[in-house]
């Protein structure tokens, strides 16, 4: 059932005890008791509203930023992720395969300011050994929800 459970939430974390409970075939106290147990074992982490900022008169820059690191002797990459991600403009830190080791995800009003935490908070960690930053121009498809909005191509057909 946990996982039945978690499939549908990860999709809408607001739908009703009672309508989830009919899909699963289990009472509501089963299903509320199985969340909250997988809220005390840390399975369920929080949850969050997905909001497309483009659509708003708030402006926010989100920047994906690649880092190099020297992992420390006998603590690997957990204490640099914990440096990271204890900073309050960090959104996610990621463990990386490839050509560099994390990524870091932030959100500020200004690319000013996104090159600002870089320079004066990132860069300047000890471990780290170099940065990438890329900036996320438009967001298509964020946590398995379409932003984008389908515009008709509205122009006329034009025939010899």
């Amino acid at each position: 059932m946990r996982e039945k459970i978690l499939a549908v939430i990860e999709k809408n974390s607001r739908i009703d005890l009672n309508d989830l409970a009919m899909m699963l075939g289990a009472t509501e106290a089963e299903v509320a008791n199985e969340i909250a147990d997988m809220e005390k074992e840390h399975i369920i982490c929080g949850y969050h509203t997905l909001i497309n900022w483009d659509n708003t008169s708030n402006e926010k820059v989100t920047a994906l930023i690649e880092v190099k690191v020297t992992p420390q002797r006998g603590l690997g990459f957990d204490k640099i992720a914990e440096r990271m991600y204890n900073f309050p403009d960090v959104r996610a830190v990621y463990l990386m395969s490839g050509g560099f080791d994390f990524t870091v995800i932030i959100e500020e009003k200004t690319m000013k300011e996104v090159a600002q935490f870089v320079t004066d908070k990132l860069a300047p960690l000890e471990a780290v050994r170099g940065t990438a930053t890329h900036f996320i121009l438009k967001k298509y498809k964020d946590h398995g929800t379409v932003l984008a909005e389908n515009n008709k191509d509205e122009r006329m057909l034009v025939t010899p």
